[in-house]
């Protein structure tokens, strides 16, 4: 398994014990981000490539793992998300150079593995 589906499998566990113990406020959020990234006049994939810059200006892994494989199941090229992490380095600078390859990396991974089992 590579690094970041590692990342978003170490979060599950913690992740549903939270929002078992706060449901309500877990249930707003997840309305909210389905509503944020549905599609609408911005297409879905272009919202998860904003979600995936902003979480490298966050500096946030697990953000970087859950959108980077959300960008790539939305239909975000490679291409795509090399322009993307272009702009959060604009933004960002220092940071973004350590944390846009990461996303980089994520993308890749979950393209990779995606690749392999249509491959099988």
């Amino acid at each position: 398994m590579g690094h970041y589906r590692e990342v978003a499998s170490d979060l599950r566990a913690p992740t549903k014990s939270l929002r078992s113990a706060s449901p309500e406020v877990w249930a707003g959020f997840a309305d909210l981000h389905s509503a944020a990234v549905a599609d609408g006049v911005l297409p879905a994939r272009i919202k998860e490539l904003m979600a995936l810059t902003i979480a490298v200006v966050k500096q946030c892994d697990g953000c970087i793992a859950y959108h980077a494989r959300a960008a790539h199941s939305r239909g975000a090229t490679a291409e795509e998300v090399a322009e993307a992490l272009g702009v959060a380095l604009l933004m960002d600078g220092g940071t973004a150079s350590v944390y846009g390859p990461r996303a980089w990396e994520a993308f890749n991974e979950f393209a990779e593995a995606d690749q392999a089992r249509r491959e099988s």
